[in-house]
Parts: structure tokens; C-alpha cells; sequence
């Protein structure tokens, strides 16, 4: 059931008026319900898998937490919240441990034999010359999602940072909340968990602002991506007929990534709100970012988040980490010696970025390719620093935020190329074509894959126009203006003239007839 699609919003309106009828300590069961009446239009097989690491780790976790509970003699709090008695008796025992060991094995089992064994089943093949046939796989919707949101969650549990829900059925509803299971944003227990509990009596502001949010998730996901998309697959399936417009085409590639998932993010955090429920932020202007970290920072910002706390933090803490650390410091000095760790730390969780965004080398190379260029960056900061000095730059300056700002996009872009296609080779032909070639005019040749006609220059228009309105958009976001928030000052006339509007000209003007899908769906 595709977030754009006439049956979920009808699907959302009929929720919406369940929700808000029956009484507040029973609006979590509605939210249950209709989460999982979402995820069963997608199959039946696809709910089985989602209950399957449900039910592992809520058991898990409140094994977890009986063992802690034993350790100390306190008594459990209320979900949500922080048990530090138990937290300093038991979470580091070896019972807990274990547990905690077989819940991410039997989680990360599941993902890795599905996601990932035609991959290496396929690298055997190539390496020995062998014939082994490949499994017929398919993906559960958002099951890298789900997957993450239940890891954060046990290891919250199995370091004191949360207590463990002991009703099966509010776990549920935590990994399943319909709005953010396609694509996100991944959630946390500690901020989502209490939320599910607390009533929400109905509230005009929350109704207005969801509406909002979706109607510009909307925009950016079926007008901006969605013509974007068609130019760039029109691009990229034929680089040598398109050959003076392939730089455009990893361009385009930037606005249809961007466009349909943050817009998608914006769908998933206003449907929430329509309900009170308050999603954590994605995106934060990405394409401003001045520097390969910076950019990270700001994109899928709930991904890098996770990885961060329950990767990269207790990776470079780990025992094996401080002694290569200590290592390091001997060979290279204490400065250099302090700052490889962190390097290789980084480049390990961009290879694991990777290969969570696909099972594929392109992946594992495109992460690879992000993690090396921030390990640079980290080894040569002295160096960025000298120069500087040296050329009397201020970092504050306009001019070298602009120059910092399109050397990130042009770095960033260079990986989509890679990102587009099925091998390295094609990517560097494109690459070789992007800068030999250059003839705009082959826009007017794009054509409908179904009707053969060439699309019109007003389709190019209207791109650009959508390109111009994210952009100025994005600009007063990072100068600090709350879009929505300046809105609600409006009269309601301005409001609701602006949103009907901007919505027609969506549905009317969008060249995805049924609203299309996520990119980041099956992720």
C-alpha cells in the first residue's frame, strides 16, 4: 500500500477516526491493529518474519532484564525508563550476555540469509567456477528497519539505558508502527515508547501541521523525484545515445534520491503527527553539507545515528581497538596514533553502511568510498588547518562555505555514479562520457517508455521549478526559519490555499500515475 496511493489515505482517514473516538489508554491498540492490517497488504509471509524477530526480542529483553533484576534486588521500572541499580548490578554478566548474543545472532540470521546469501552464493560461484543454484529470495518490506530498530532496542535494554516492555503487544507496535516501516526513520524505544502509552486527545494543530508535512513530502517524492527519475533512467540505460547529458544524469540522480526519500520521510513523520506521535528528524539539508562528515551528519540522519551509538562507540572502546590503538601511538606518535583507530573505526561502519544499503560489490565499494574519504579528511586536519593559515582563509567566510559546500556535492555525486549502474566499468565510462561530452539538447530526446513520444520542454520546466522551490525552501531551513511554524501564523485562507495548490499541481503535473514506490522500500 503505496503512502501516496488513494487506499491508504482512505485507509488513514478510517484509522484516524478510530483512533480519536475510542478512549486514550486504548490508542495503541489502534495503532497495533492498523499497523499490521498495512503490513499484511504487503503479504502474508512479510507479517510472519515481522513477528518472528518481535517475539525473540521481547523475550530477549526481558530475559535480560529478569537476570539484572536477580543481580540486584530492584524491582522493574516502567517502560521507557532508565533502571540504573539494575543497570550497574547486571548488565555486564555473563547470563545476560548471552542471552543478548543469541537475540542479535538469531535477528541478524534472519536479515543476512535473506538479504545476503545469493550474494555470496553468487561470489562462490565466480571464484570456484561452480554452479550452485540460487535461492528465490524475497525481501520482507523494511526489514533492514525493523531489523536495526529491534537491535537498538535490546542493546538500549542490556545496558540499563531502557527498561524492557513486558507487554508483547506495545513491542509490537513499536517495531511495526506502520508510518516509519517502509523507510524509516529508525526509530528508538526510549523516545517512541512512551509516546505509544500516553493519550492523545485530538488536537487541530497536529491535523494541520501532518497535513502539511505530507502534502510536501508529496511534492518532493511524485513531482521533483518523479521527473528527475524519469530523465535519469532514460540516462543511465543508454549513457552512449545520452552521451552529452551523463553529468545530468548523476545530477538528476541527486535530486530523485533526495527527493524521493526525504520526501518520503516527510510523508512517514506527518502521518505520525496526525496521530501526536512525534517521529525523529531525517534529513537537515544535505546538499549544504561542507565536508564528507558534514553530509552524513545530515543525511538519513536516524541511520547514522544508530550506527554511531551501537557500532562505532563501542567499537572504538573495545578492548582490540584500544590495544591497535596503543600500537598505533608507538609506530606513529601520539596524535596520529589517537586519530587511526578512529579512522579505521570509521571505515569499517561505512563498509557496514554498504552492506546494508544492498548486497552487491557497488555497495560495499560505495560505502568503502565514504569511509575512506572521512578517514582522510581525520588524518589531514593539521594539514587543512596549515593551509588555511596560510592562505588566510577564514572558515566563516561566504566564498569558502560555497567552495566547501560544491567540492561535498561534487564528491558525493562522483559515488552516485557508481550508485546508478550494475559495474564499476560503466560507471567510469560514464564518468569519461560526463567529461568529454557535453550537449544539453539531448534532453528533447527523451521519450515515453510507453508511448514513444518525445516529453516536451515544459516537462524540463516544471523540474527545474520543483528544483527551485526545494532549494529556496532548504535555504531558509538552514538559515534557521521554521517553515511550518511561520505558516501557522498565516491566515488559515493562506494556509489552505497554498497546500491545495501545491497539491494539485502534484497529482496533476506528477508523471507517476499510481504515486510510485520508495527506493529505499525493500531496504
Amino acid at each position: 500500500m503505496s503512502f501516496t496511493s488513494i487506499a491508504f489515505f482512505l485507509f488513514l482517514g478510517i484509522v484516524l477516526c478510530v483512533y480519536y473516538l475510542i478512549p486514550g489508554n486504548r490508542q495503541w491498540l489502534v495503532l497495533l491493529i492498523a499497523s499490521y492490517i498495512f503490513y499484511l497488504s504487503a503479504g502474508v509471509f512479510a507479517a510472519v518474519f515481522l513477528l518472528f524477530p518481535t517475539a525473540v526480542t521481547w523475550r530477549g529483553a526481558l530475559a535480560i532484564c529478569r537476570i539484572r533484576e536477580g543481580s540486584s534486588g530492584e524491582p522493574a521500572g516502567k517502560a521507557g525508563t532508565v533502571n540504573t541499580a539494575a543497570g550497574k548490578a547486571g548488565a555486564g554478566t555473563a547470563s545476560a550476555r548471552k542471552v543478548l548474543l543469541a537475540v542479535l545472532f538469531l535477528n541478524l540470521g534472519v536479515l543476512a540469509v535473506l538479504k545476503y546469501t545469493n550474494f555470496v552464493l553468487g561470489n562462490i560461484n565466480f571464484l570456484f567456477h561452480l554452479d550452485i543454484p540460487l535461492m528465490r529470495v524475497w525481501l520482507p518490506l523494511g526489514i533492514s528497519y525493523y531489523t536495526f530498530m529491534a537491535i537498538g532496542y535490546l542493546l538500549d535494554v542490556y545496558w540499563g539505558r531502557v527498561q524492557a516492555e513486558e507487554s508483547f503487544w506495545k513491542a509490537a507496535l513499536f517495531l511495526s508502527f506502520f508510518p516509519h516501516i517502509v523507510q524509516g526513520p529508525i526509530g528508538r524505544y526510549g523516545k517512541l515508547g512512551p509516546q505509544f502509552d500516553a493519550p492523545h486527545p485530538f488536537r487541530f494543530r497536529c491535523l494541520r501541521s501532518g497535513a502539511i508535512r505530507i502534502v510536501w513530502g508529496m511534492f518532493k517524492m511524485m513531482l521533483a523525484a518523479g521527473w528527475a527519475g524519469v530523465y535519469r533512467a532514460a540516462i543511465f540505460a543508454d549513457p552512449d545515445a545520452y552521451a552529452g547529458i551523463n553529468i545530468f544524469g548523476v545530477l538528476l540522480y541527486s535530486v530523485e534520491l533526495y527527493g524521493n526519500f526525504s520526501g518520503g520521510i516527510d510523508i512517514a513523520i506527518g502521518v505520525a503527527e496526525l496521530f501526536g506521535i512525534t517521529l525523529d528528524e531525517n534529513f537537515r539539508q544535505p546538499y549544504f553539507a561542507v565536508s564528507v562528515s558534514d553530509f552524513w551528519r545530515r543525511w538519513h540522519m536516524s541511520l547514522g545515528g544508530w550506527m554511531k551509538d551501537y557500532v562505532l562507540y563501542p567499537l572504538t572502546l573495545s578492548r582490540w581497538m584500544n590495544r591497535f590503538g596503543k600500537t598505533c601511538k608507538k609506530a606513529f606518535g601520539r596524535k596520529k596514533g589517537r586519530l587511526i583507530p578512529i579512522c579505521l573505526s570509521s571505515i569499517i561502519v561505512f563498509f557496514l553502511v554498504g552492506l546494508w544499503h544492498g548486497a552487491s560489490w557497488g555497495f560495499i565499494g560505495w560505502g568503502l568510498y565514504n569511509g575512506i574519504l572521512i578517514a582522510i579528511s581525520n588524518l589531514l586536519t593539521d594539514q587543512y588547518a596549515s593551509w588555511k593559515k596560510r592562505l588566510q582563509i577564514r572558515d566563516n567566510s561566504f566564498g569558502w562555505r560555497i567552495f566547501m559546500m560544491a567540492r561535498t556535492f561534487a564528491l558525493m555525486n562522483l559515488s552516485w555514479y557508481f550508485d546508478c549502474v550494475r559495474t564499476p566499468g560503466e560507471a567510469l565510462h560514464m564518468i569519461r562520457n560526463s567529461l568529454t561530452h557535453f550537449s544539453p539538447a539531448q534532453f528533447l530526446l527523451i521519450s515515453s517508455g510507453k508511448t514513444g513520444t518525445a516529453y516536451t520542454p515544459t516537462a524540463l520546466a516544471i523540474l527545474c521549478v520543483c528544483v527551485l522551490v526545494i532549494f529556496c525552501v532548504s535555504v531558509l531551513q538552514e538559515r534557521g526559519l521554521k517553515i511550518r511554524e511561520t505558516m501557522s501564523a498565516w491566515p488559515m485562507s493562506a494556509q489552505y490555499g497554498l497546500c491545495f495548490l501545491l497539491l494539485l499541481c502534484t497529482l496533476c503535473l506528477s508523471p507517476m500515475a499510481s504515486g510510485g514506490g520508495f527506493i529505499y522500500a525493500q531496504f
